[in-house]
């Protein structure tokens, strides 16, 4: 069977169904075509919404325990794993349901299958359910949003279920009494924040000598901090030698700074990042160009070297963010519209969904140090703030990056509990193009960790009414 679709979406993750949600809104005939039964891709089913959902979970716990600072006694909780596993389900299939009803409201095709490019225009889809014969799909226009997947070590991958990624330890089939982390990024810091809230015992190790190393030291130092009593142990500057399956567990080799020493665990999680989902597609067949780490290569407007086939998401580039593929499938969308439309943002917001969080956007203290730009740096501890002291969280911190000739804001980064909700008035400061001046003077509430924003742009002018920063005049230079 042959089938002519105008517009294909390949893949039904955030930035997939972003692109054929709009596209049907201004009026195109658009397909998605994707292996999963339900919409939503890594992120919804297997990635983001489950571990945050989980993470949230960790917090309540963490605040009950802290709330013995308070003279307040909980007891310890038990907790009932196939009730949390169902939970986590549940909050899954609610999402994909509504997908599915807005796909269906769109008349957006949803076909079921493998796909694979056997020329530039037509895509081969092969059933994934038993009876369901294969098809072949043609179009004028192919977005491909075929997203990434868990980067697998050969020497790591053992044949048995307690050596996880990240997918298989979001299904908690239990809480094992002891868990190692290969890997100090983001997922492996999120995952063991929530089975160490759980009960398990969690060390993690990292080759390099820091973790999240794309993040700015600042805003790392107090995450580590609070880690390093959460966990059993954090191995720095160590490597991971082998791995070896025992009859209580995984007895691991590794080599740090003091010599090789070994050491038995329940269960083993790898989390040393993702690759893209660019081999077995048959891009080959195409003129789409792939480089060497994997990644399709794609203009501003998400076009690839193939006039027939644009690239949003994973599969064409770091960083690898849901947010970022959404907004590049709107704007491949609005290309093939006619519209003028260009992927360049001037930030695009991280977030690490720790305990307490990281998120940062714009210029980074890092790269403006690596790049030799000029920059001044405010900090505004939140142990200023009232709200922080009220909470109980007074370890965090927020920073501007700032251009000391034109006082334009260049980079906001922070770390504490809600950092990913406050560090979208960065992000918008940014892409705006607003001043110092105009952060320190929009009126934020009281008493909230959101005026820490404001609080911090005070500082840069030395008027920060909490924090005594004595002013430089402008002729001597600032700080």
């Amino acid at each position: 069977m042959t089938t002519h679709v105008p517009l294909v979406v390949l893949g039904g993750g955030p930035g997939g169904y972003a692109a054929a949600f709009l596209a049907a809104d201004l009026g195109m005939q658009v397909a998605i075509i994707d292996r999963e039964e339900r919409l939503g891709g890594t992120c919804l089913l297997r990635g983001c919404i489950p571990s945050k959902a989980l993470l949230h979970v960790g917090r309540v716990l963490a605040e009950a325990r802290e709330m013995e600072a308070w003279g307040i006694d909980f007891p310890k909780p038990k907790i009932k794993l196939d009730a949390l596993r169902a939970r986590k389900e549940k909050v899954i299939a609610t999402l994909t349901a509504g997908l599915a009803q807005l796909a269906k409201r769109r008349n957006v095709t949803i076909i079921r299958g493998e796909a694979r490019f056997t020329a530039s225009g037509t895509l081969e889809v092969a059933g994934t359910e038993v009876g369901v014969a294969s098809q072949t799909v043609t179009f004028d226009h192919c977005i491909l949003a075929s997203g990434s997947r868990p980067a697998r070590i050969p020497a790591f991958a053992l044949p048995t279920p307690r050596v996880m990624d990240s997918t298989t330890a979001l299904e908690l089939q239990d809480i094992p009494e002891t868990l190692l982390v290969i890997g100090g990024g983001y997922i492996g810091l999120e995952m063991g924040t929530v089975y160490a809230e759980l009960g398990s015992k969690v060390s993690v190790v990292e080759l390099t000598d820091m973790l999240l190393p794309g993040a700015d030291r600042d805003l790392v130092k107090p995450l580590q901090s609070r880690l390093e009593k959460l966990f059993e142990k954090i191995h720095m500057k160590t490597k991971v030698a082998g791995l070896e399956e025992t009859k209580k567990g995984i007895r691991v080799r590794f080599e740090g700074p003091e010599g090789p020493f070994e050491q038995e665990f329940s269960r083993v999680l790898v989390a040393v990042g993702r690759r893209p989902n660019s081999d077995g597609l048959g891009l080959e067949n195409t003129t789409v160009t792939v480089n060497g780490k994997g990644f399709v290569e794609v203009d501003s407007q998400q076009r690839t070297s193939d006039p027939k086939i644009l690239a949003i998401g994973d599969v064409c580039g770091e960083p690898m963010l849901a947010h970022r593929a959404s907004h590049q499938g709107k704007v491949a969308v609005e290309v093939l519209h006619g519209d003028p439309a260009l992927f360049a943002p001037r930030a695009i917001p991280a977030v690490v969904f720790t305990d307490p969080e990281i998120a940062w956007a714009g210029l980074t203290e890092q790269e403006a140090v690596a790049s030799g730009r000029l920059v001044e740096i405010s900090r505004y501890p939140w142990a200023a703030s009232g709200r922080a002291q009220a909470l109980g969280r007074t370890e965090g911190l927020t920073k501007l990056l700032i251009d000391p000739e034109t006082d334009t804001v260049l980079g906001v980064g922070m770390v504490g509990p809600g950092a990913g909700e406050l560090v979208a008035e960065g992000a918008l400061a940014i892409e705006m193009g607003c001043s110092a001046r105009d952060m320190s003077e929009t009126i934020h509430p009281h008493p909230t960790l959101g005026e820490t924003v404001a609080f911090s742009a005070e500082n840069y002018f030395g008027l920060a009414t909490e924090i005594y920063r004595p002013r430089i005049d402008a002729a001597e230079g600032r700080h």
